[in-house]
C-alpha cells in the first residue's frame, strides 16, 4: 500500500509526503529556522535558493541548535550564552563529549572534597567547583550537538555522572559538618531520599502515559494555556527546582552559610517542588480519560522492583484483587509503607515489631501488583514503594546508637538508588529492565526492608554498638557490587540508548 502511493504520486517531494499523508504513513515535517531548503524547478530558483543558502550563518545556526531547546531558567540565562563557545573551543581542539562528562564529574568530586574539609576557604572552593561542574555538564551535551558526537556509552555516563556527583556532594558536606562538630548524615541522607523519590514521580508518571490512549485531560489544557503566557513558562520551571537551580542554590548556600543551612533549604525547596509536581499529576491522573498500554502496565511493575516475597504474594492472590476497585494498588502500597514507617519511627527500638511491619510490607506490596497496573493511580505504587524502603532505612539508622549507622544507611540508599535509576534508563532506552535474577539476587525493595529491619532487631542487642554499622556497610557494598558489575556490562555491550530527563513540570 506504501509503495503503490509513493510510486503513483506525481515527481516532487511535496507529492511524496502528500501521498504519504494520504496512505496513514506519519510525515515528519521539522522546523528549517534559518535553514534553507528548496527543490528548485528552473534556473532562477535555483539561483534564489543559492542567494538564500549564503546569507545563512551556518556556524550560527550550529551554536544555536548546540542549546537545548527546552531548559531551566538558569540554565538558559546564565550557562547556555557561554558553555556553547565551551563546547566550540573543545571540538577545535578535538575533546570528546565523553571526556568533558568525566571532567565534570571529576570537578563535583574535587568540590566535595573541598566540601569535606570543614572550611569556611573549602566551603567556598566547593561551591565554586560546583557551579564549574554544572557548566561542563551542560557542555557536554552542547559539545555532542554541535559536533555530532553522539554515543550510547556517552547518554549512560552523562545519566549516571548527575546523581553520582549530586549525592558525592551531599556526603562531602555531611562530612565538612562533622568535622565542625555537627552531625547532618540524617538530613543528608534525607535530602537524597526525597531527591530519589521526585525522580520516581516524574519516571513511572511519564512511563504509566508514555502511549497512553485517548490521554486528555482539563489540568493539561490548562497547562499550555499557562504556557502561552511567557513568564508562566520560567515560573514553572523554577518551581520544580530542577538541576540547574538546584546546583546554583546548593553552591551559593554552600560558600556562604554553614552545610546545615543548605540541607534545609534544600529538603524546603524539593518538598515544595514534589508536592507541586506530585499534585498536578494526580489531578491531571483523576480528570483525564486514558486507556494504558500493556507496555505501560509492564514498566510500572519494573519500576516496582518487587522481590521474591512480593511476587509470592502476587501469585498466589492475583484472582482475588483482579476483582477489586481500581484503586486498591495505589491504596495498598500507601497503606503497607504507612505502616513500615510509623512502625520504625515510633516502635520501642530494637524489638520484633519493625520486623513484623516489614512482613506486613511485603503481605501489601504483593497485593499492590497483584493485577496489572493499567488504574489512574497505579504509577504511585512505584513511589510509595521507593518512600517506604528508603525512609525505614533512614529512620532505623538515626535511631540507631551505632556510630556511622547513618552514614552506612547513606551509602546503601545511593547503591540501591544507582540500581533503581539504572530501571528507568534501561526502560526508557527501550531494552526493558533488568534481569529477574538481579532483581531476585538483591531481594526487591520489600526483601530490603525486611533484611534492615531485621538487623536492626538483632543487632541492637548486642554490646558492640557498631555491628549495625557493619551489617549496614556490608550491604551496600554487596548491592553496589552486584548492580553496578551488571550495570556496566549491560551498557557495554548493549548498544541500547541511554534517555534521561528529570521530567517535566505538573
Amino acid at each position: 500500500m506504501l509503495a503503490d502511493a509513493v510510486r503513483t504520486a506525481p515527481a516532487g517531494p511535496d507529492a511524496v509526503a502528500a501521498a504519504l499523508d494520504a496512505g496513514g504513513t506519519a510525515v515528519q515535517r521539522p522546523e528549517l529556522g534559518s535553514l534553507v531548503a528548496v527543490v528548485a524547478t528552473d534556473e532562477a530558483e535555483r539561483a534564489r535558493a543559492r542567494s538564500a543558502v549564503a546569507s545563512v550563518d551556518e556556524e550560527a545556526v550550529r551554536l544555536r541548535t548546540a542549546v537545548k531547546s527546552r531548559d531551566g531558567f538558569f540554565t538558559t540565562f546564565f550557562i547556555s550564552p557561554y558553555s556553547r563557545y565551551i563546547a566550540r573551543w573543545c571540538a577545535r581542539r578535538g575533546f570528546t563529549p565523553n571526556q568533558v562528562t568525566t571532567a565534570s564529574l571529576i570537578t563535583a568530586l574535587v568540590a566535595a572534597g573541598c566540601a569535606a574539609t570543614g572550611t569556611r576557604g573549602g566551603y567556598v572552593a566547593a561551591g565554586a567547583l560546583l557551579l564549574l561542574s554544572f557548566v561542563l555538564d551542560c557542555t557536554d551535551g552542547q559539545l555532542a550537538r554541535y559536533s555530532l558526537q553522539y554515543s550510547t556509552m556517552g547518554a549512560w555516563l552523562d545519566a549516571t555522572f548527575d546523581r553520582a556527583k549530586e549525592y558525592a556532594y551531599y556526603a562531602g558536606l555531611a562530612l565538612g559538618a562533622a568535622r565542625g562538630g555537627d552531625d547532618v548524615w540524617a538530613l543528608a541522607l534525607g535530602a537524597m531520599v526525597l531527591q530519589t523519590c521526585r525522580h520516581v514521580v516524574d519516571f513511572s508518571f511519564n512511563e504509566a502515559n508514555h502511549d497512553a490512549e485517548s490521554n486528555t485531560s482539563p489540568t493539561a489544557a490548562l497547562s499550555d494555556k499557562l504556557d502561552s503566557v511567557g513568564w508562566t513558562v520560567w515560573a514553572r520551571r523554577m518551581i520544580v527546582l530542577p538541576i540547574g537551580e538546584r546546583w546554583a542554590m546548593i553552591a551559593v548556600l554552600t560558600a556562604v552559610t554553614t552545610p546545615r543551612i543548605v540541607f534545609y533549604a534544600l529538603l524546603a525547596g524539593c518538598a515544595l517542588a514534589a508536592l507541586y509536581t506530585t499534585a498536578g499529576r494526580v489531578l491531571r491522573s483523576l480528570t483525564r480519560r486514558a486507556r494504558r498500554t500493556d507496555r505501560a502496565a509492564q514498566a510500572l511493575a519494573d519500576l516496582a522492583d518487587s522481590g521474591p516475597p512480593a511476587r509470592a504474594v502476587a501469585a498466589v492472590t492475583k484472582n482475588a484483587v483482579r476483582r477489586l476497585p481500581q484503586f486498591v494498588p495505589p491504596a495498598t502500597a500507601l497503606l503497607g509503607g504507612a505502616a513500615v514507617l510509623a512502625t520504625a519511627a515510633f516502635a520501642p527500638y530494637g524489638g520484633p515489631w519493625p520486623v513484623a511491619a516489614a512482613l506486613l510490607y511485603a503481605v501489601t506490596s504483593g497485593l499492590a501488583v497483584g493485577r496489572p497496573l493499567k488504574g489512574s493511580l497505579d504509577w504511585l505504587v512505584p513511589p510509595f514503594f521507593r518512600v517506604a524502603e528508603y525512609g525505614t532505612i533512614l529512620i532505623l539508622a538515626a535511631r540507631s546508637d551505632a556510630s556511622g549507622a547513618l552514614p552506612a544507611a547513606f551509602g546503601l540508599v545511593g547503591a540501591v538508588a544507582y540500581h533503581h535509576y539504572d530501571t528507568v534508563y534501561r526502560i526508557r532506552g527501550g531494552t526493558g529492565a533488568p534481569p529477574q535474577w538481579l532483581v531476585r539476587t538483591i531481594g526487591g525493595h520489600e526483601g530490603r526492608t525486611l533484611v534492615v529491619a531485621a538487623a536492626t532487631t538483632i543487632l541492637s542487642a548486642s554490646t558492640q554498638h557498631t555491628n549495625l554499622t557493619l551489617a549496614l556497610t556490608a550491604f551496600a557494598v554487596a548491592v553496589a557490587l552486584v548492580v553496578l558489575v551488571e550495570s556496566i556490562r549491560f551498557w557495554v555491550s548493549s548498544g541500547a540508548p541511554a534517555v534521561h530527563d528529570e521530567g517535566e513540570p505538573a
